[in-house]
This record gives structure tokens, sequence and C-alpha cells, in this order.
């Protein structure tokens, strides 16, 4: 790891890190000890009790964070026709054809999202292996593979985030901008946990959020009371 700055090293001397804190004084501390110039991102990572190489369980959902994420999502749609116009009139940075798959081919990858109607899929499919790793691949089961990209457009626009777990089970969302309030955060951050919860899988025993830790995009991370977090929502 490289040498830390001096920014850092001040904003971590003011939290313990023994310490697990309630959410709102865990949020406080995040948005005090960023110190950066330009505005920051507030990111949560979660810590599952689960096992996706040896048992196969993996959490992996969508949920609206009802104060949104403070970032402009650029969303390319895969569709033809009026479902094309539709998606530009509702707000698609991009519509794909056969043409943008080959861009994407060549390294373009300057968008967030992807939607694609059903039809379009058979062309999508070819970029699984470049779209695949990044997170990016639409996917019926997280809703954006839709015969109405209009609608999934909407909802990412709204603040709509995927979460997944990695290969050490633990998972990774944007939870907002360090200019939010800390009532927004954790409004945003009570939503995706409770979705967390809904989406435990039944094979699972025992405790099943093991951690939860918050930090700026620069900032340290301050670890979250998961007990008392959840009894709060």
């Amino acid at each position: 790891m490289g040498k830390r700055g001096k920014r850092y090293l001040l904003a971590k001397k003011k939290i313990d890190k023994n310490k697990s804190y309630e959410p709102l004084e865990a949020i406080k501390l995040v948005k005090e000890t960023s110190k950066s110039r330009f505005e920051e991102s507030v990111e949560i990572a979660i810590s599952l009790n689960i096992k996706p190489k040896e048992k196969g369980e993996r959490v992996r959902g969508t949920v609206i964070l009802p104060q949104g994420t403070g970032k402009k999502v650029k969303i390319l749609v895969f569709a033809k026709g009026d479902k094309a116009r539709e998606a530009e009139k509702t707000g698609a940075d991009y519509v794909g054809t056969e043409e943008t798959v080959e861009k994407i081919e060549e390294g373009w990858l300057d968008f967030d999202a992807v939607v694609s109607t059903p039809e379009m899929m058979k062309i999508v499919a070819k970029l699984g292996r470049i779209l695949g790793p990044r997170g990016l691949m639409p996917s019926p089961k997280i809703g954006t593979v839709n015969d109405d990209p209009a609608s999934v457009i909407e909802e990412l626009k709204k603040g709509k985030v995927e979460y997944r777990n990695d290969a050490t089970g633990v998972i990774h969302v944007l939870l907002g901008k360090i200019s939010f309030s800390k009532e927004a955060l954790w409004d945003n951050l009570k939503v995706l946990l409770t979705s967390l919860v809904k989406d435990r899988p039944p094979t699972v025993k025992g405790r099943y959020i093991k951690g939860i830790s918050l930090c700026s995009t620069m900032g340290p991370g301050v670890k979250v009371n998961v007990e008392k977090t959840l009894e709060m929502l």
C-alpha cells in the first residue's frame, strides 16, 4: 500500500478503529473525515456470511435508493423502432445497434448501465466476456433485459442500483454523495439493508450480515454496529 497523505492520517485519528458506531454516528464521521477538494461519494461494504465458492451461495439484486445516488448515470440501450425512440425520449444517453457492439469490442465503454430488449440480446450476447466482468451485462434477473426499456431508464435515473457479492462474500454499493444529509444517507442505507435481508439465501445458517463499513471515496473506513443498525430498520 502506498504512503497515506496527511489529510487521510488526520481524518483517521478521529475514528476509533476498535469501535463499531451507531449508523447515524458513523455517517456523521464519514462526512467529517471527507477532506478532498472534490465532492466524494459515500460507499458501503457489507460482509455476508455466505460461501459463494463452496455452497454456491450468492446474493444479487437491485433496489431503488429513495434519495438517489447523486451520480449521473450514462445509460446505453439496445433497442429498435418505437422502443428505441421511447428510450431516447426517456433519457437514454446512447441507443445501441450492431455497430455499437463492434465499437464496444474495440474498447469503447463510456457508459454506466446497459439495458436491452429481449430481441436485441442475440447481438448483445456477444459482449458477455466484456460486459460480464464489469457488472454491465443485461440480465432478466435484475430487470435490465426488458421489453419496456423506457421504464428501466426511469428507475435507473431515480437511483436504482445493483448489488452482488464478490468472491469473498462482500457487497460494495455507492450509497450517495458526501453532500447528502445524514438523514438522506441513512434513508438509502435502510432501504438497501432491508432488500439484502429479503435476499438472504435459505441455506445460510446463523448470522447473515457479519460486518458493515462506511467510507468516503478518499476517506478512512468507519465500522457500523450491525446489531443496532438492523434493530433500527
